[in-house]
């Protein structure tokens, strides 16, 4: 748990737990017999619930395999990112805003080491992780688009330009972001270097196009 979240109640830290039973269960099991060898009944054995109480967490072992989407942060935090204004470094605003969103991201080390391994041995999972990113691709693509606007009014008035640019920082913030994914993973570190390795990584890229570009 973060250490700046609020501690949450008796009842949402039983959900959660048995949100983490059920998927540590069908992640082992997948991985020592195969995806197709692994059933709702087995996984509800292993996480020490009922297959109902399963289906009300997730629609398919499938589905409690691949985890959770990232989401935006908070509102406000989205409205200080389109209002920073055309002075302001584009590239860094984006790193702090998915910094300040890293609570609402995959952190739980132990399943995400896991999770990994068993993409790169199923590429059919990867496939549908992808699938459950393109909200989120979506949600991040128009607040992209919203700050392009702020910064160049005229934006507005040609919608093909916008949704080029837009798509461009959305697919590059992506790449950042698996990057500071997997820099986290690979050094095992907590929950609360997540952010941290956010914003590295997006100053990182800022200061490789500052060394790119002509002077």
């Amino acid at each position: 748990m973060r250490t700046d979240a609020p501690e949450p109640g008796l009842r949402e830290r039983k959900r959660l737990a048995t949100r983490r039973a059920i998927q540590f269960a069908v992640l082992e099991l997948v991985d020592e017999r195969g995806l197709d060898n692994v059933t709702v009944d087995e996984i509800s054995r292993v996480a020490d619930v009922s297959p109902r109480t399963f289906f009300n967490y997730f629609t398919s072992k499938e589905e409690a395999l691949i985890g959770e989407a990232p989401s935006l942060p908070a509102s406000s935090t989205v409205e200080a990112f389109v209002a920073a204004g055309a002075q302001s470094n584009l590239l860094a605003d984006l790193g702090e805003m998915m910094a300040a969103s890293s609570g609402n991201l995959p952190d739980d080390l132990e399943l995400l080491t896991l999770r990994r391994k068993l993409m790169k041995q199923h590429p059919q999972l990867f496939a549908l992780r992808m699938a459950t990113m393109r909200n989120f691709e979506d949600e991040l693509g128009a607040v992209v688009a919203r700050r392009l606007v702020a910064d160049e009014p005229g934006l507005a008035d040609d919608a093909d330009e916008l949704g080029q640019r837009s798509r461009l920082i959305t697919f590059v913030a992506f790449g950042v972001m698996r990057h500071a994914w997997s820099r986290w993973a690979d050094a095992g570190a907590g929950p609360d270097e997540l952010a941290s390795r956010l914003r590295a990584s997006f100053a990182q890229l800022d200061a490789l196009l500052v060394q790119t570009r002509p002077e």
